[in-house]
């Protein structure tokens, strides 16, 4: 079921056209990838789900109904411009903007000590937020994004500011946050982060929809056929791209090399990157 659907959805903004007819679905309890260059037009719809920006035409349909002003209540959205307050305490703007989503104080102190101390941040309390460096602010940013257990998360480059050890620590509370029934929208350039986190993906481009589907579906759809053979023979091991031939299947494919008197070690389909194929369906560039 889709927690999310855009109908024939169009922005523009005077002569510019920002979004194009566009039309997705955003499956309930999965990871969506929101996919594009910049200027494509993935902002745009972000704040048009918030209800921040109002299209020119379509819908926007949250549990298979127009969106409202109550269910954006239930969206927490870290937009790419971290909005904090330089000049106030941690704990006090964490708790101004759990209560803004409409947290009772003692609600939102009670869920934020327990989040400060998931991070291991308890001793930043205190601090102002121009004391935190930016990756530190990002930590406290994703803290106020989640705090209200949104139903729908929209994390726009999420990782940006990170170290691999603290990206790594938000990459697995998005995991966690969608096992736990969370539908997560991931707007990302970072290709590695679709491919490990993903379940489905949208890809703008220049204002309009250009693909959309599962990220496995979407890699073998593009992929050429090819697959990995290694195997040990007696000169010791080796590694060989063969392309897949319809008149012989695997096991023949197999038992082929096997009758040659060699060990197989591994076989496997190879599939394009996503990186390769957002270059080619942006660019038309490159080979796949």
């Amino acid at each position: 079921m889709a927690l999310i659907e855009c109908r024939n959805v169009s922005k523009r903004f005077g002569e510019k056209v920002a979004l194009d007819n566009v039309s997705l679905e955003i499956p309930e309890g999965r990871i969506f990838g929101l996919l594009g260059p910049n200027g494509a037009g993935k902002t745009t719809l972000i704040r048009i789900i918030n209800r921040i920006t109002i299209p020119n035409a379509g819908e926007v349909f949250f549990n298979g109904r127009p969106i409202t002003q109550s269910d954006v209540e239930k969206i927490g959205y870290m937009p790419e411009e971290r909005g904090l307050y330089r000049k106030m305490e941690v704990g006090d703007q964490a708790m101004y903007l759990a209560q803004l989503k409409g947290m009772s104080a003692r609600d939102a102190q009670a869920a934020l000590k327990q989040w400060f101390v998931r991070f291991g941040i308890q001793d930043w309390w205190k601090k102002k937020v121009e004391e935190l460096s930016k990756g530190m602010a990002q930590k406290l940013q994703f803290i106020t994004t989640v705090v209200h257990k949104p139903s729908l998360l929209i994390l726009d480059e999420p990782f940006s500011g990170f170290d691999p050890v603290n990206a790594d620590i938000i990459r697995k509370e998005i995991l966690r946050l969608r096992d736990e029934g969370a539908t997560i929208v991931l707007s990302t350039h970072n290709m590695e982060s679709v491919e490990e986190l993903c379940d489905e993906i949208a890809l703008i481009n220049q204002s309009r929809l250009v693909i959309t589907g599962g990220v496995e579906d979407i890699r073998r759809r593009y992929g050429n056929n090819n697959v990995e053979l290694v195997y040990t023979d007696a000169d010791g091991r080796h590694t060989e791209v063969l392309s897949t031939d319809a008149d012989e299947s695997p096991n023949a494919t197999l038992r082929r090399y096997v009758e040659k008197g060699v060990t197989i070690n591994s076989y496997k389909e190879l599939m394009p990157r996503m990186n390769d194929i957002f270059i080619k369906l942006v660019t038309g560039e490159g080979q796949l």
